[in-house]
C-alpha cells in the first residue's frame, strides 16, 4: 500500500517495503518430550516478526523464519531461555568435533546421573526383593530400616532427579505440562508418602514404606534417558560423517612456494596442490596435471572419475593417483560439501506432515493424563478406602503415560532416512519432500540430460559400396576420418561429436583445403586430394550425388531418433555417420524399476515426435505417455495439467532449465553431478545424475514412512493399553517406570533399523535384466 503525507507543501509518497525473511537454526537443549516441542514453538511464535517456528526433538533444533527488521537473534534466544531451555546459534566453523563433543557431554552427564541413582537404588531393590520373598538376615534387616531407606532415596530424589523438578517448574510456570511434570509428580507422591509414614506411621496405623518405588522409578527413567541419548546420537551420524569429510589443511602456492595452511584460510582464486591419496580441500578447476578422483562419498558413484585441465573437482573427494593443481572457485560455506551439510541439517530438523497428528495429541496429552491419574486416585480411594493402594495406582498412571515416544516417532525416522539418502547421493531437503515421495503416482521425465546423456555422440559409422552396406574400400575408419577432418573446421555441436569420436579412435586427421560450411545442408572441402561432402540429402542433390544407395539406411537410423549425415567422396556415396543424444545406460533400468513400484512414467521433450517415440521405445515408455514438441515455457503447464487430473506428480529434470516445471510439481527432483549440482532447484537432488536415484528415493520414502507409522502405532498402543492397565491396578509403579523408559528407546531403536536399508539395492539387477 502507498501512503501520502504533506511535507513543505509537497505530497511525498511512501511505499511500504515488502518484509524481508531470514532463516535461522537454533540448537535447543533441555527438551524431553513432544510437549516441550510444542512449548518452544509457541514461545518462538509469540516473538514479533516470526513467520514460522518448527522444532525437532530428535535433532534438538529449532528452525525459525523471521523478519530481521522486527526480531533479532537475541530475541529468539531469549524467548527460548525465558521458558527454561537453553538455546544457541550453532557455529558452522566448529564442525564435526564440536557437534560430537556436545553429544559426548550430554551422554557423560546422563551416565553420571544414572550411576549415582543406580548405586543408591540397588540396596533398595535388594530390600524390595528380600521383602517380597520374606527373606531374613542382618543385611536385609538393615536395608529395610526406614531411616536407611530415607538416606538412600533422598539423594536419588533430589540430586539425580533434580533435572525433572527444574524442567517441571519451568513448564508449570509457563502454564504447560510435559513428561518432567508427570515424573516429578509421580515420584514425589511416592517419596513424600513414605516420609510421612516414616515420621507419623505408628500414630496413623500405617507402616508400609515406598522409598524404593520413587528411587527405582527415577533410576529406570534415567537409564531410559541415557539409552535414548546414545541412540539419538547415532541418528545424526550422517551429518558427522559429512563434516568429517572436510580436509583440515590445504597446500597453497604462495610467492612460488608450497605452503600448508588451514583449509579455512584458502581464498577464491588460490592455486592449490593436491597429491595422491589426499582429499581435495576446496571446490575448484584443474589447472595442470591428470588424475582420477574418488567422488563416492559425495555422489555414491563407485567408479573414480578422470580429471584433467579444465575439469571441475569437488572439495572432500579423494585424489587417487596423480598430482594436480587447481584454482579454488568455492571455499568455506559455498562449497558443495557445505551446501550438502546445510541441506541435510535443515532436512533433519524439519517436520513431516504426518507429525501433525502427534503434535495435536501431545498438546492435550499431559493435562489429560493428570486428570486420569486424579480420577484413578479418587475412584480407588472411594471404592477401597486404601490410601496406599490409591496412591500407588495414581503413581503408575502418571509414570507410564509419557509423550516421549510420540515426540520421537517421526523426527528420528526422518533423521535416519535423510541421512541414509545423503550417504547414497540422494539429497532430500526436508521431511515434507521425503513424505511426499512415497505417494508419487506419476513421474515426468525430461528427455535431454535426464533420460539421455544430454550431449550428441556418434552411434553408427557405415561404409557403403555399390548401393549397400558392405566391407568396402571406404573402411569405417576412413569414413570417420574424412568426416572428422571436415567437421574439425565447424563449430556445430554435431561436428564436435564427430571429432570427439575420431579422437577416441586415435585417428590422425588430415588437413582440409577449400573448406566451406553450408548452413542448413552440411560442409564440404578437399581432403587428401579428394572432394568430400558431409551433410543431408539436400546437399547431395545440389552437388549431383545420387543418394539413393544411402536412403534406406538413413531412414532406418532416423527412425531410431538419430541424425544421419551422408558422406560423399569424389561425387560418389561413401558412407553414413549417425549422431544422436544417446540414452543413458541406466535409464531403461530406472524406468522399469519405477513401473515395478506402480509409478507411471511420462517423458516430456521439446524434440519432434519421431525422435521422442524412438527414445521412448528404447527405455520402455509407452507411446501414450510421451509428450513431444513441448516448448520450455509450456512444461510447467503440462505438469499442472497432470496434477489437475488428481495425480501426485514428481518432475525430474536437470535442475536449471526445468526449474519452473520442478516448482510446479508436487515434488521436484533435480539431477546434478559434481560441482555443477543444482541443489536449490528441486526438493530432492540426485547427486550422481543417475535416473535410478528416482526409484531409490521412492523406496527410501516408503521405508521411512513405514517406520514412522510403526513408531506412531506402538507409541499410541503403548499409551492406550498402558494407562488403563495402570489405572486398574494391574501395573506396579516400578513396572510402569520400566515400560515408560523402554518405550522411547524402542522407538529410536526401530528408527535406527533404517540405517540397514539400502535404497539402491536390487537396481543393479534391474540394469542386468534390461541388458
Amino acid at each position: 500500500m502507498a501512503a501520502e503525507r504533506a511535507e513543505g507543501g509537497a505530497a511525498v509518497q511512501q511505499v511500504e517495503q515488502p518484509a524481508r525473511e531470514e532463516r535461522l537454526i537454533l540448537a535447543v537443549e533441555g527438551m524431553t518430550c513432544a510437549a516441550c516441542v510444542a512449548r518452544v514453538e509457541k514461545s518462538l511464535k509469540r516473538v514479533p516478526g516470526v513467520r514460522v517456528a518448527s522444532v525437532n526433538l530428535a535433532a534438538e533444533r529449532a528452525t525459525v523464519v523471521y523478519d530481521p527488521a522486527q526480531a533479532a537473534v537475541g530475541d529468539l534466544i531469549g524467548a527460548v531461555e525465558k521458558i527454561g531451555y537453553r538455546a544457541r546459534v550453532p557455529r558452522p566453523e566448529a564442525g564435526a568435533d564440536a557437534e560430537r563433543e556436545a553429544r559426548r557431554r550430554e551422554i557423560r552427564r546422563q551416565r553420571r546421573t544414572f550411576a549415582l541413582a543406580a548405586v543408591l537404588s540397588l540396596p533398595l531393590l535388594v530390600a524390595m526383593i528380600g521383602h517380597a520373598f520374606d527373606l531374613g538376615g542382618p543385611l536385609l534387616r538393615f536395608l529395610t530400616n526406614g531411616w536407611v531407606q530415607f538416606l538412600l532415596a533422598t539423594p536419588v530424589q533430589f540430586v539425580a532427579g533434580w533435572q525433572f523438578y527444574v524442567d517441571a517448574y519451568h513448564n508449570l510456570r509457563g502454564r504447560t505440562a510435559n513428561m518432567s511434570v508427570l515424573v516429578a509428580l509421580g515420584t514425589t507422591v511416592a517419596y513424600l508418602y513414605s516420609v510421612v509414614v516414616l515420621l507419623f506411621g505408628p500414630s496413623l496405623g500405617v507402616h508400609a514404606l515406598y522409598f524404593e518405588v520413587s528411587a527405582i522409578l527415577l533410576t529406570l527413567i534415567l537409564l531410559g534417558k541415557l539409552l535414548e541419548a546414545l541412540a539419538r546420537g547415532r541418528t545424526s551420524e550422517a551429518i558427522r560423517k559429512l563434516m568429517g569429510l572436510q580436509a583440515k589443511t590445504a597446500r597453497v602456492l604462495r610467492d612460488g612456494r608450497e605452503v600448508d595452511v588451514p583449509v579455512e584460510e584458502v581464498r577464491v582464486g588460490d592455486v592449490v596442490v593436491v597429491r595422491p591419496g589426499e582429499r581435495v580441500p576446496v571446490d575448484g578447476v584443474v589447472l595442470e596435471g591428470h588424475s582420477s578422483v574418488d567422488e563416492s562419498l559425495l555422489t555414491g558413484e563407485s567408479l573414480p572419475v578422470d580429471k584433467g585441465p579444465g575439469d571441475p573437482v569437488v572439495g572432500a573427494t579423494i585424489n587417487q593417483h596423480g598430482t594436480f593443481t587447481l584454482r579454488a572457485t568455492r571455499v568455506g560455506r559455498d562449497t558443495v560439501l557445505a551446501q550438502i551439510i546445510r541441506v541435510v541439517e535443515e532436512a533433519q530438523g524439519s517436520k513431516a506432515p504426518i507429525q501433525r497428528l502427534a503434535d495435536v495429541v501431545s498438546a492435550w496429552f499431559v493435562p489429560a493424563v493428570i486428570g486420569v491419574a486424579a480420577l484413578t486416585f479418587a475412584l480407588w480411594y472411594a471404592a477401597t478406602g486404601d490410601l496406599t493402594r490409591s496412591l500407588l495406582n495414581m503413581t503408575a498412571v502418571l509414570v507410564i503415560a509419557c509423550p516421549c515416544a510420540l515426540g520421537l516417532a517421526t523426527p528420528t525416522a526422518i533423521m535416519v532416512g535423510t541421512g541414509v539418502g545423503a550417504e547414497k547421493g540422494l539429497l532430500i531437503k526436508g521431511g515434507e519432500q521425503l513424505e511426499t515421495a512415497h505417494r508419487l503416482q506419476a513421474v515426468v521425465l525430461d528427455k535431454t540430460g535426464t533420460i539421455t546423456k544430454g550431449r550428441p555422440e556418434v552411434t553408427d559409422v557405415l561404409p557403403v559400396e555399390e548401393g549397400q552396406v558392405v566391407t568396402s574400400p571406404y573402411r569405417c575408419s576412413d569414413v570417420l576420418r574424412w568426416a572428422a577432418a571436415l567437421e574439425r573446421r565447424s563449430e556445430h555441436p554435431l561436428a564436435q561429436a564427430v571429432v570427439a569420436a575420431a579422437e577416441r579412435e586415435g585417428l590422425a586427421l588430415p588437413e582440409v583445403e577449400d573448406f566451406r560450411a553450408l548452413p542448413g545442408r552440411g560442409v564440404r572441402g578437399r581432403v587428401e586430394g579428394r572432394e568430400v561432402l558431409l551433410g543431408n540429402r539436400r546437399l547431395m542433390e545440389e552437388s549431383g550425388v545420387d543418394a539413393a544407395p544411402l536412403a534406406a539406411e538413413a531412414e532406418r537410423l532416423e527412425g531410431e531418433g538419430k541424425t544421419a549425415m551422408l558422406l560423399a567422396v569424389d561425387g560418389r556415396p561413401a558412407g553414413i555417420v549417425a549422431v544422436a543424444d544417446t540414452v543413458k545406460e541406466t535409464s531403461a533400468a530406472a524406468i522399469r524399476a519405477l513401473r515395478g513400484l506402480g509409478v507411471r512414467t511420462i517423458m516430456m521433450t521439446g524434440d519432434n515426435w519421431r525422435t521422442a517415440r524412438a527414445i521412448a521405445r528404447q527405455v520402455g515408455i509407452p507411446e501414450e505417455d510421451v509428450l513431444a514438441e513441448v516448448l520450455p515455457e509450456e512444461k510447467a503447464g503440462r505438469v499442472q495439467e497432470l496434477r489437475r487430473q488428481g495425480l501426485v506428480v514428481g518432475m525430474v529434470g536437470d535442475g536449471i532449465n526445468d526449474a519452473p516445471a520442478l516448482a510446479a510439481a508436487d515434488i521436484g527432483i533435480a539431477l546434478g553431478t559434481g560441482a555443477d549440482v543444482a541443489i536449490e532447484a528441486g526438493g530432492i537432488t540426485l547427486m550422481r545424475g543417475d535416473l535410478r536415484g528416482v526409484p531409490a528415493v521412492i523406496r527410501l520414502s516408503r521405508a521411512t514412512i513405514g517406520k514412522i507409522r510403526q513408531n506412531l502405532f506402538w507409541a499410541f498402543v503403548y499409551n492406550v493399553l498402558g494407562i488403563p492397565l495402570a489405572a486398574l491396578g494391574m501395573l506396579s509403579p516400578v513396572l510402569a517406570g520400566a515400560a515408560m523408559a523402554l518405550s522411547s528407546v524402542s522407538v529410536v531403536s526401530n528408527s535406527l533399523l533404517l540405517k540397514r536399508f539400502d535404497p539402491l539395492r536390487g537396481l543393479e539387477a534391474e540394469q542386468a535384466a534390461v541388458r
